[in-house]
């Protein structure tokens, strides 16, 4: 395997190809792994076991997992390993509270700043979010769920809270996978729509109480129950295995 920065190529679950780095493909994967709550906190990453799935060295997988360490997501452990964050529940909810402000914060910016082809990105986002969890896909919509906020964060053009917001985003996923309760049903495409409504008629005290409405729902289905990730790396990354993965492992 090759330990230089090649492009290479590699499917999502979707069916869409990847391009970039060797790292950067390889952290895309973890992370949208992670968005879409199919990797469990506290799954041990094994570099040589993500090494085998991405057919890359364990130099680029250490480079992947060091940048998901840094947005918290990954913990790194000394002799160890990385395993996948188990935020405990002071934790969850110093993150949410954190995410309450930047999510304020974003808000405001994106109401001054976004521009009609932007908000017309968020309403395909939604649309496409709700055509997932209506066709039983609940990984990619909780996908697209965080990517709009995300794209949400882009909007407010302030690279540090686009940063910031990264991390918050995933870190909540982990929570949400760890702590949330019951029949786990998702409506955040209405609330969703009502916010691009608030933001495209440019009234940012409604578009700020939207969110915060949102951010209230999200945090009223917590506890310390359940979670439905997985913690088997050949099984959430399947789709990169392939055939190839498959006859390897009947070998």
């Amino acid at each position: 395997m090759n330990e230089q920065l090649q492009p290479l190529k590699k499917p999502t679950r979707n069916g869409k190809v990847r391009t970039g780095t060797q790292d950067d493909i390889v952290y895309a994967h973890i992370f949208d792994a992670i968005l879409e709550q199919r990797l469990a906190p506290g799954t041990k990453l094994s570099e040589e076991a993500l090494g085998e799935i991405f057919g890359v060295s364990r130099t680029i997988i250490r480079r992947a997992l060091s940048r998901l360490a840094h947005e918290g997501v990954v913990l790194l452990r000394p002799n160890r390993g990385a395993v996948v964050a188990c935020p405990s529940v002071e934790e969850a909810r110093q993150i949410f509270f954190a995410r309450r402000l930047v999510e304020r914060a974003i808000t405001e910016l994106a109401v001054q700043h976004a521009s009609d082809e932007q908000l017309a990105e968020l309403r395909q986002m939604v649309i496409d979010e709700q055509a997932c969890f209506a066709r039983g896909d609940r990984g990619a919509g909780i996908r697209l769920s965080g990517e709009f906020h995300l794209k949400l964060a882009e909007m407010a053009k302030n690279a540090p809270l686009v940063s910031f917001q990264r991390s918050l985003v995933s870190q909540t996923s982990l929570i949400i996978a760890q702590y949330e309760s019951g029949n786990r049903s998702h409506c955040s495409y209405d609330e969703h729509n009502q916010l691009i409504d608030a933001i495209a008629a440019r009234d940012s005290d409604k578009a700020v109480s939207l969110m915060m409405h949102h951010m209230d729902h999200v945090d009223s289905k917590l506890n310390l129950d359940e979670d439905s990730a997985s913690d088997d790396l050949q099984a959430v990354f399947s789709h990169i295995l392939g055939k190839a993965g498959k006859a390897a492992k009947k070998r």
